[in-house]
């Protein structure tokens, strides 16, 4: 397999072992962004003479002796949430586009300690609003599988550059499903950890959202070198008063995968909310054929949850309230002024979600939280018993690079609504850890499978991860 392709767990291996230089590594990676990047469009800015700097600083470390667990992996950052001093974050957004960060994010430090070289930002967009990755400052991002279809969002940049091999490992972040729909489209694998196991190290607003549906987590092609990342990021930091003190090993977790025969895993297809397209639930059912083979059980089960429209308010409340704070945060932390002074360059449908929070009072913002908890209640039940609950990511196989959501999902109507079209959402709502799998394909295209749990339940679902993996290999266009 070609260095663009393989594991980050044996590139970090192979550069501590002297095997591999990690500024020969950093200059194959950057010279292969260069010439395939126009293809998909994952990256916002390549650092270039940055990345090489800090290649030189890992091989002598390396050389010192330092243990570096990601030494010289190349690593593709979200031009969102995280940011690198120095380095243009733009978050999506063209009135940011000189806009320069001042600092590095808790994340990004953390990587960067454990050998990781920052190689470039990658697409989002704006503000992550939306799951798909379009934005008026780069326009959008293509999945590897196809380019002429949108890699999903609002991730899409970093995993774009995973499936295409312009990185060995990606950060994301996740308020409806941005780990974990581009993961999806780009048939890569993601973790949605529980609510402050990865810090989010807001300098501005700490206690963005009181009931929050926001995370940041790890993006990767492989499930070992998903758990060695998540096992950097995890643990309590003092700039997150939600953070928590790092629950396992989830190295060790992802190293080792569930015997099959051990396994007993709920299945709902649709989560008794969701109209599924007989396509993704087709190549869900193949994948967990192919565990039931080696001998897991699969038990399809149903779901007591609240009705749609009940599930669809609640979550646009949380979510609208989400997206006019993060407006707020700019123009407190860089004094811009997206909506009085640059409404022109700020998409409609995002001025729309600001619009829809400012509008809530306290109290719809906290009877949000009623159809949430009994929807938590009813995860809950489902997984009694059971590893994990497996259920479909998406409800349809990639979307058109520019095309509008859905109309119509298996016959039903949808309005349009991004919320019909992704399974995901659900689960920002109970705040359950998700790890994102590619099942089987369809018509050649990635469709993704999602594995929930109980809260600070990752080891176990890396482990389930690591089976599906075992027994449903997957694979990228160019690898």
């Amino acid at each position: 397999m070609s260095l663009y392709f393989r594991s980050a767990v044996e590139i970090a291996e192979d550069v501590r072992s002297g095997e591999l230089d990690p500024v020969d590594v950093v200059d194959d990676f950057v010279d292969h962004i260069h010439e395939r990047n126009e293809v998909t469009n994952a990256y916002v800015t390549v650092l270039d003479e940055d990345a090489r700097e800090r290649a030189r600083e890992v091989r002598e470390q390396v050389e010192a002796g330092e243990d570096l667990p990601l030494a010289g992996v190349p690593l593709a950052m979200k031009d969102l949430s995280e940011t690198k001093a120095g380095v243009r974050h733009t978050m999506g957004l063209k009135p940011l586009t000189d806009n320069v960060a001042e600092e590095t994010s808790v994340t990004i430090r953390r990587l960067e300690d454990a050998g990781a070289v920052v190689v470039g930002t990658t697409n989002t967009p704006e503000l992550g609003h939306t799951p798909v990755t379009d934005n008026m400052l780069q326009g959008p991002t293509g999945t590897p599988f196809d380019p002429e279809r949108n890699a999903g969002g609002s991730s899409g940049g970093s995993a774009g550059a995973l499936a295409d091999g312009l990185c060995a490992l990606a950060t994301g972040s996740d308020v409806g499903g941005s780990l974990r729909n581009p993961a999806s489209c780009c048939g890569v694998a993601s973790v949605k950890p529980t609510m402050g196991l990865v810090p989010r190290g807001n300098q501005v607003n700490g206690f963005r959202g009181h009931t929050p549906v926001g995370v940041l987590g790890p993006m990767a092609r492989d499930v070992e070198s998903l758990g060695l990342m998540l096992d950097v990021l995890a643990g309590r930091h003092r700039v997150d008063p939600f953070s928590v003190p790092k629950q396992a090993d989830y190295a060790a977790a992802a190293a080792d995968p569930l015997d099959p025969e051990d396994l007993s895993l709920a299945y709902s297809p649709d989560l008794d909310v969701f109209a599924v397209e007989p396509e993704v639930r087709e190549a869900v059912r193949s994948t967990l054929d192919d565990l039931e083979a080696a001998g897991a059980t699969v038990d399809e089960v149903t779901l007591e949850t609240p009705s749609k429209g009940d599930l669809t308010h609640a979550y646009s409340v949380a979510v609208t309230t989400f997206f006019s704070t993060a407006v707020a945060e700019i123009e407190q932390s860089l004094g811009v002024d997206l909506l009085d002074d640059h409404a022109e360059e700020v998409p409609t449908d995002l001025q729309t979600l600001v619009s829809m929070g400012d509008s809530h009072d306290i109290a719809e913002y906290a009877r949000a939280d009623f159809p949430r908890t009994d929807l938590y209640h009813a995860v809950e039940d489902a997984l009694e018993g059971y590893d994990a609950l497996v259920c479909p990511t998406l409800a349809t196989l990639p979307l058109g690079l520019q095309a509008d959501f859905p109309a119509e999902i298996d016959g039903e109507p949808t309005g349009g609504m991004p919320t019909a079209w992704m399974l995901s959402w659900l689960f920002n709502m109970t705040g359950h850890p998700v790890v994102n799998v590619p099942a089987d394909t369809a018509e050649g295209l990635p469709v993704g499978m999602q594995l929930v749990g109980e809260t600070f339940s990752e080891p176990q679902l890396l482990g389930v991860a690591r089976a599906v993996e075992e027994t449903s290999p997957w694979s990228y266009p160019g690898a």
